[in-house]
């Protein structure tokens, strides 16, 4: 059985990449999986959340069933960038053993460009995982830096996701896991990871 850090970052990645998946309208998303980038009326002034996790952004989009979230994205960043986002980000909330006080906190989190919080990694039926699974909020710098220099490529998987979600229903789920991306371990070390709560262990 794989061992799994209780905050560790797993990914589809590469030599140079690394993918991180989005759920957005129609109206966003296909001309953006079209054209490879994001369009103009993505707005790149307002937060925006990458997952590197496929099943957690399932579950946070119902399979692409919900509202404004129809069309699944799977975005292709450079590793360049994605560490970039990672060594200056912050949690999203306090935590007594990484910051000081909730000021330093404060502080650090009105300075960062991107913050992190750390959900329960999802199965194939959505129930939640005894690990956690990197959620990457993108801010200012950050979201106009992963919209206009990072984005490698930009690929529509929503039929892969009704596909997985469709064996999942019919009881397959041995099938609907070989679908699945295959993500592993991101390499990155326990110093990356401690001022975001990350653990090895």
């Amino acid at each position: 059985m794989t061992h799994h850090p209780q905050r560790g970052i797993r990914a589809l990645h590469t030599d140079t990449t690394v993918t991180v998946y989005q759920a957005y309208a129609p109206a966003i998303g296909v001309p953006a999986a079209r054209d490879g980038r994001f369009p103009p009326a993505w707005k790149r002034d307002r937060m925006t959340w990458i997952k590197p996790s496929f099943l957690w952004m399932m579950y946070r989009c119902g399979w692409g069933r919900k509202q404004d979230q129809e069309t699944v994205l799977a975005v292709e960043i450079t590793r360049e960038g994605f560490d970039w986002a990672l060594r200056n980000a912050c949690l999203s909330h306090y935590a007594p053993g990484v910051h000081a006080d909730q000021a330093a906190w404060k502080s650090a989190l009105r300075r960062a460009p991107a913050r992190v919080q750390w959900d329960p990694e999802r199965d194939v039926h959505l129930n939640p995982l005894p690990y956690r699974s990197l959620q990457l909020g993108l801010a200012g710098e950050a979201a106009g830096r992963y919209a206009d220099e990072w984005t490698v490529s930009v690929t529509d998987v929503t039929p892969l996701a009704h596909e997985i979600h469709a064996l999942v229903r019919a009881g397959d789920t041995a099938t609907a896991e070989r679908l699945l991306p295959k993500e592993r371990a991101y390499p990155t070390t326990p110093r990356a990871l401690a001022h975001l709560g990350g653990a090895t262990a």
